[in-house]
This record gives structure tokens, C-alpha cells and sequence, in this order.
């Protein structure tokens, strides 16, 4: 059976610079099951979830629907749900954790706060702590969306928890259905596309160690995707591995061809060039599609070490 996943894999599609963009991620616990647009298609309530999307949009934040791997019967409206907030750029990266009774006690939450790295309203409002479990393996598996993510996320999901690994969710939407099984890592914010479950084992054990596994990534969803490829570029350069060590600070240029300065936390700094590209040949980006596409991709050009005058002038 041919599928988008499959697809784009016989054809050796670029899987970095494809992660979602979110500098903060509100994950709202939510069983049962998922439409394709899971906010306002679930049994989450419809308003509320409009309301979400439009406080949440231009703030950095994205709001997704998790659930515990395993059968999705209708259990009715749960009286606890679990919430986490995780910021994910680098320096202050955090993960908090908290419960809620009431979800409509969301919409009292500082958007543009939380996006902006501040977790203390997340706090006051939902009396949240940091997180102290292993880190959130995140996996996409919303079916309705794309049938990719239930073929192979759900499996994943399954394996994992079924193996013993903590911190397992099903998510509802990270993008990229062709790179399926994806998933999110937390709280560094790393995302990881055609996924099996010993590299994610791999992955996990890594964060908890602060370390990131660059095979089969995709990007961390702090930068945007030029952003992205250029970090993972300067990753598979260096060797470097510390979860925090680089950042993106500033990117010149516009589509087709950036400029992307990469930061490390000791002072180095690298210019990469990312070009933008279309994957050919077409080829469906979505199961489902009724018309073919040429996905773009991110493609790195050169990177390039700079002296400490060159850094400090750019």
C-alpha cells in the first residue's frame, strides 16, 4: 500500500528544517476521539477550543490535545485532565506540569506571557510545578488528520508504553504527516520524523542526559525552518550534543535563501546559508490529497565558522 509516508521516503525526502513552529507548547489532556481539526472536533468543547486558537494566535504558543496510548472509547468528560506548558528555547528551557477540573480555567492563562518564556501565570492560574518525571514523547497519531499518523504513530505509541517507557502521550497534530511516525520531545522541544522505537529510546535516554540525538530529527520548534536546518547543520558539523548549547540569533534573507547566524553558548558563532527547495518529483504531501505537490525543503548550502570580529559585527 502506497501512502504519503511511504512515498516520501522511497524518495529520500529532507526530513530537517520541517518541525512546527512554537517557542511554547499547551498540551490539554483530552480522551476520546479526534476530528482532523482536534480543538473544535473532540469532545473537548467546541467554544473552547475556538477561544484557544484565537488567544493563542501570534503569541508563539500552539495548543495541541493529548491522550494516554491505548483504546480511545467515549469515557464521557474526564474529571482531571493533565496540562503541561513547555517553553523551548534555549536558556530557559522548562517543562511544568499541573491539573485541572475546569478547562475552561485555560482561557486565564497570559498567552503572549507563556510565549514569551514566562511560565508564572501558567503557575498562579493552574497552581503548576515544574515537571520532575522523564521527558514527554510526544506521538502523533491523529488519524482523521492523516491516516499515516494512525497506521504508524499509534503502534509507536503503543510499543513504547507497552516496553515500560514513561512519559508516553498521543498527540493530535505536529505536521509532516509524510515523515510518520513523528513525534515531539519535552521539554527541549526537538521533534523527530519516520520514528521507531529503539531510536526513540535512544532519543529519550539522551534528553535525560540533556544530550540531542540528531538522526531523524527534524528541527526544534523554537526557530523557524530555516532556523532549524541551520542549528542541525551546525550539530552535525561540531559534534556538539548539549541540549542548550546553540541558538539562533538572527536570520537575513528571506525564501528562496537565508543568512542564518548560529550562537554557541561559549562564543563561537557559524553564518549557514539554507536554500529552499522544491522535492521533486510531485508526489502526495497528505494521504488523501487529490492534488499532487512539490514540498518544500530546506537545504543547507555551506556553514561557515566565524572569527570573533565577524560575529561581533554581524
Amino acid at each position: 500500500m502506497s501512502t504519503c509516508s511511504t512515498v516520501s521516503q522511497d524518495l529520500d525526502e529532507p526530513i530537517a528544517g520541517t518541525a512546527a513552529t512554537a517557542t511554547t507548547w499547551l498540551l490539554v489532556e483530552q480522551p476520546g476521539p479526534w476530528g482532523a481539526k482536534a480543538l473544535t472536533q473532540s469532545h473537548l468543547d467546541p467554544a473552547l477550543g475556538r477561544a484557544l486558537e484565537a488567544a493563542t494566535k501570534g503569541t508563539g504558543v500552539r495548543v495541541a490535545l493529548i491522550r494516554r496510548p491505548g483504546r480511545h472509547a467515549d469515557c464521557g468528560t474526564p474529571a482531571k485532565r493533565q496540562i503541561y506548558a513547555a517553553h523551548t528555547v534555549p536558556g530557559n528551557v522548562w517543562l511544568h506540569a499541573a491539573t485541572t477540573r475546569d478547562p475552561q480555567q485555560l482561557l486565564d492563562l497570559d498567552f503572549a506571557a507563556l510565549g514569551r518564556g514566562d511560565h508564572h501565570a501558567f503557575d498562579s492560574v493552574l497552581q503548576g510545578r515544574p515537571h520532575t518525571g522523564d521527558p514527554l514523547a510526544l506521538v502523533c497519531t491523529n488519524g482523521k488528520r492523516d491516516r499515516c499518523c494512525a497506521l504508524l504513530g499509534r503502534p509507536l505509541a503503543a510499543e513504547l508504553t507497552a516496553s515500560g517507557v514513561d512519559g508516553v502521550w498521543e498527540v493530535t497534530h505536529l505536521g509532516g504527516h509524510r515523515f510518520s511516525p513523528t513525534l515531539l520531545v519535552l521539554p527541549y522541544g526537538y521533534a523527530y520524523g519516520r520514528a521507531q522505537a529503539h531510536a526513540v529510546k535512544e532519543v529519550l535516554h539522551s534528553v535525560q542526559e540533556g544530550r540531542i540525538v540528531v538522526e531523524g530529527c527534524r528541527g526544534n520548534s523554537a526557530w523557524e525552518r530555516p532556523g532549524q536546518a541551520a542549528e542541525l547543520a551546525v550539530r552535525t558539523a561540531t559534534g556538539e550534543a548539549a541540549a542548550e548549547a546553540l541558538s539562533v540569533v538572527r536570520t537575513d534573507g528571506a525564501a528562496p535563501r537565508w543568512e542564518v547566524t548560529v550562537a554557541h553558548v561559549d562564543g563561537r558563532h557559524w553564518r549557514v546559508v539554507v536554500a529552499q527547495g522544491a522535492s521533486g518529483p510531485p508526489r502526495p504531501e497528505s494521504c488523501g490529497a487529490s492534488v499532487l505537490g512539490s514540498p518544500a525543503r530546506m537545504d543547507v548550502v555551506a556553514v561557515r565558522e566565524l572569527t570573533m570580529t565577524a560575529a561581533l559585527a554581524s
